[in-house]
């Protein structure tokens, strides 16, 4: 066992990391590359000062290091579908559907398509496909901003009520937290009336038209297969759940068995074609944001460390003994995931429950898939999308502050009481 300055150095590690982290669009440092020395300073801290056999150790390690892998190969594989199919130019159809000059119309359109698309993709590769979408839509970067916050709410709330759509869901889904069908079938409304009150606010301050786009999506040439890799694409990440639900299969390997599918048709439409390597498997990997993959992998050991030496066991007696309601617990933690992104937070949180204390599908387990979704919404800093937001669009904090957080707080409030309801 750890003295208390041992411990405290490896926290103190950590805070200082997150806050870089948090502060990443001021500092200009790279989120990857705090998270990933968090994370090796953490555990290096660990061995260092650790008592237990380096047996032992290198086992724990091990342990958490498997656990946090499920989770990068199944974001992998999943990134790895999504830019297969955006090469293909499949989403076309999409641009075309929501091409209007109508402002009001044109927010409850990409609103819809970022609710739903996130749900059967993810709400980061959701977030970033939206905003290229609206950048063609609307050329000028002010008229953008309220529905480019739109989209990372919509995206947000999208991705929590289905395994796939969202980190922290999809880390609750594999843990054996919650299961597919009562994330869906209790998360779906809350999930949908905090996107639709949100919405209710910027319609109100959203009138008239914008100017007349020269460009018709729905006449540009797609690449060749564009619509069987579309098919493909979406059925294979529907299928994950399915077959997890009847096989008990991990979803990483039903991710991966996607891919497989999707490099050997590639591999078959394309092969004869020299000038179609961009849209074969290799050629798409090399465009994959791997830094993102890295920085969840960072994170993620880092959080493990924190809970290896016994700190978050810690964090959840003292939070159980000031609040007791697990409502008022998995809320509090929503709230929290706007300032610190709600991986860590989620994982935190598995690491302070168990399931003994909460069992599979337990509202605790439920309501904070909602939470942790939708709650990143507050704040820019609060969530993947959020973050993709400012830097794609270099939407700063006080901006988003200003414009986002009152209507994405109402919704927020909505959506717990709906969830409390169900």
């Amino acid at each position: 066992m750890m003295t208390s300055l041992p411990i405290q150095l490896i926290v103190g590690t950590f805070i200082i990391g997150y806050l870089a982290i948090i502060f990443e669009f001021y500092i200009k440092i790279n989120k990857t590359a705090i998270g990933l020395a968090l994370a090796g300073l953490c555990w290096m801290f660990y061995f260092v000062f650790e008592t237990a056999p380096f047996p032992e150790m290198t086992e724990t390690l091990a342990y958490y290091l498997g656990e946090v892998s499920e989770i990068i190969f199944f974001l992998l594989g999943a990134m790895t579908i999504v830019e297969l199919i955006d090469s293909h130019k499949g989403f076309n159809g999409i641009i075309s559907w929501i091409q209007t000059r109508s402002k009001r119309k044109l927010i409850i359109l990409i609103s819809i398509i970022a609710f739903f698309l996130s749900a059967v993709l993810d709400n980061l590769t959701t977030t970033i496909l939206m905003l290229s979408i609206l950048r063609k839509l609307i050329p000028h970067k002010a008229d953008r901003l309220l529905p480019n916050i739109m989209i990372v709410v919509a995206a947000n709330a999208g991705g929590a009520w289905t395994p796939i759509g969202d980190v922290t869901t999809t880390m609750l889904w594999i843990n054996e937290r919650i299961s597919t069908l009562a994330v869906i079938k209790t998360i779906f409304l809350p999930s949908l009336v905090s996107m639709i009150v949100t919405l209710a606010c910027y319609l109100y301050v959203l009138p008239g038209r914008y100017e007349k786009l020269e460009v018709d999506f729905s006449k540009e040439p797609r690449e060749p297969g564009s619509n069987l890799i579309f098919a493909l694409g979406v059925l294979s990440l529907i299928a994950v759940p399915v077959i997890k639900y009847f096989t008990g299969l991990p979803p990483y390997i039903c991710i991966l068995l996607g891919v497989a599918l999707l490099w050997i048709v590639t591999d078959i439409l394309h092969h004869k074609h020299e000038d179609r390597h961009r849209l074969r498997i290799p050629f798409i990997l090399t465009k994959i944001e791997i830094s993102s993959v890295l920085f969840f992998l960072g994170i993620l050991l880092g959080i493990h460390a924190l809970e290896a030496i016994g700190v978050l066991k810690t964090v959840a007696d003292t939070i159980g003994h000031y609040i007791t309601n697990p409502t008022w617990i998995a809320a509090f933690i929503g709230v929290v995931s706007a300032v610190i992104d709600n991986v860590p937070l989620v994982a935190a949180a598995m690491g302070m429950y168990d399931l003994q204390t909460y069992p599979v599908d337990a509202p605790f387990w439920l309501l904070l898939a909602f939470t942790a979704g939708t709650g990143g919404s507050l704040l820019s800093v609060g969530s993947a999308a959020g973050v993709a937001l400012m830097g794609i669009e270099k939407v700063d904090f006080i901006t988003y502050l200003k414009k986002g957080t009152l209507p994405i707080a109402l919704g927020y409030i909505a959506g717990v009481g709906v969830t409390l309801l169900l």
